[in-house]
């Protein structure tokens, strides 16, 4: 019976979204409702934590999620606001008119570097706003986005879950890492793939597509494969995605020549070349982005003191009365929302915006974002309830005894699971990671492998996380659709859980 109830509110969430097409504030505050009552009737929590468990997910939904979907969209607006994402995208154009090298480069390559460095839906919520300015229709930028964040997830945030991963296990960071990796390496093949497919489903451009993502696969697995086992867990979705943007461009630049050559016999015509800006023009144009990813590289673990000197100060330590809540503290000096910010404020300055004229900017995305408030506050909150009420251990128990020897095989869908409720993958750690390790001695198998593998389920069910989702239906401006972005993505997070699955369960064998 605890089971059933404990599925009821996922089940209610997925019906009112996809089957009966209700908008997402609307089935996340309904799905709230009913999760409260279940907790307080079914699972005996009391009214008192129950409001307080609410509050503290409340918290956690504004920060860091709304702040850096407020300061995420408001990057994109403040480009389209100084002209200069017309130069981006002739940029893209001079890169590669294929559609294939253009949607592999954003998604993979530059959302994976984004998810690299700040993660918490950047890596959505940029490139989706940056397709859909490229001419890419709303619904296809928000699909491919969730899709490509996914395998970056694990390592995202500068390595936050697989770091709180090993902080809940015991487990030696730099061999869960590894092992993290090589769960995902079939992902790193099929996941670019699906990307190139799904922007060009031609039948002559099958080979083309099998053998970049095949290139671009094998560059990531080896990057992050080498940089896990002998760096930890900081770097290798950094470096990972950085050499795939290399050899994404390198790609491009090859097949643009190939392209030119074949012109050049047939048509000779020497004025079909677009306009190219000067490095100075690209400069300027990316510098809102340039100046993010240096904020945030700057005060990343990777550099330390400095990181370490700025979380000293300006710190907001909350408490709640509620047994099991840790006191919630935001280190504002290194809040992914205020780098955005700056990045953004500054970069809008450089690109010849005012400053009024960007705080207009920044209040007017804000009124965007109404319903987006709503669907994010209530999926953390009820997610905040089903955890500390006890539903989430339920489910994942009560999987974990049904399957027995065969757990290995359904390891990643618990941590999917968990990524599906929390919206993240270092929420799904903290949930589940300890629980995985523990079952893994009852069934005698490797505690590294199924701690491994509950991350890399938690990247599979970041595609379909109602967060997530919220995330891309507020950069694409979809905002009522999302039971129709869910519909079109749980395949593709079935497939992965799938995937997933086999991995752990032959490796384990």
């Amino acid at each position: 019976m605890n089971i059933l109830l404990a599925l009821l509110p996922i089940a209610l969430l997925v019906v009112l979204m996809t089957i009966l097409k209700q908008p997402g504030d609307r089935s996340s505050l309904i799905t709230l409702v009913f999760t409260a009552l279940i907790a307080v009737l079914g699972f005996h929590m009391s009214i008192h934590d129950m409001g307080f468990t609410f509050l503290y997910g409340a918290l956690k939904a504004i920060s860091p999620i709304l702040i850096i979907i407020l300061m995420a969209i408001f990057s994109y607006n403040t480009l389209l606001h100084t002209g200069k994402m017309e130069v981006i995208k002739e940029q893209f154009s001079n890169i590669s008119t294929d559609c294939s090298i253009q949607v592999l480069l954003l998604t993979w390559g530059f959302g994976g570097l984004l998810e690299a460095m700040a993660g918490f839906g950047t890596a959505v919520a940029i490139p989706a706003a940056i397709l859909i300015s490229l001419g890419y229709k709303p619904v296809f930028a928000a699909v491919v986005c969730l899709i490509a964040n996914s395998v970056a997830t694990a390592f995202g945030a500068v390595g936050t879950p697989v770091l709180v991963l090993a902080g809940e296990t015991g487990l030696p960071i730099n061999m869960l890492s590894a092992n993290v990796v090589t769960q995902l390496a079939p992902l790193m093949f099929v996941i670019p793939f699906i990307i190139v497919y799904m922007a060009d489903s031609r039948r002559q451009a099958l080979l083309k597509n099998i053998l970049l993502s095949a290139t671009v696969g094998g560059v990531s697995l080896v990057g992050q494969y080498l940089s896990a086992k002998y760096m930890g867990a900081e770097s290798p979705a950094i470096i990972g995605s950085l050499l795939s943007i290399i050899v994404i461009v390198s790609a491009a630049r090859i097949l643009k020549d190939m392209d030119e050559l074949r012109d050049k016999v047939s048509v000779n015509d020497i004025n079909k070349k677009p306009h190219k800006p000067s490095f100075l023009q690209l400069l300027n144009a990316w510098s809102v982005y340039l100046l993010i990813l240096l904020l945030v590289v700057v005060t990343s673990p990777l550099f330390p003191a400095v990181r370490n000197a700025l979380n000293s100060v300006c710190v907001t330590t909350i408490h709640f009365p509620v047994e099991g809540i840790k006191p919630y503290t935001i280190h504002w000096l290194t809040h992914a929302g205020l780098l955005l910010f700056l990045g953004t404020f500054i970069g809008g300055l450089l690109q010849g915006a005012s400053a009024k004229g960007l705080l207009c900017i920044l209040g007017n995305t804000a009124k965007q974002l109404k319903a987006t408030i709503i669907t994010v506050t209530c999926l953390v909150g009820f997610s905040s309830i089903m955890d500390y009420a006890g539903m989430i251990t339920v489910l994942a128990g009560g999987l974990a005894a049904a399957t027995g020897q065969l757990y290995p095989l359904f390891a990643p869908l618990v941590g999917g699971i968990g990524t599906f409720i929390t919206g993240s993958d270092t929420s799904a750690n903290i949930l589940f990671g300890k629980m995985q390790a523990t079952v893994a001695g009852h069934i005698g198998a490797s505690p590294d492998l199924l701690s491994a593998a509950n991350t890399v389920g938690a990247t599979g069910g970041k595609i379909i996380s109602p967060q997530s989702i919220a995330i891309a239906t507020s950069a694409c401006k979809l905002q009522g659709k999302e039971g129709n972005i869910l519909k079109a993505s749980v395949p593709y997070a079935l497939l992965y859980i799938v995937v997933a699955g086999l991995m752990a369960y032959f490796i384990g064998r």
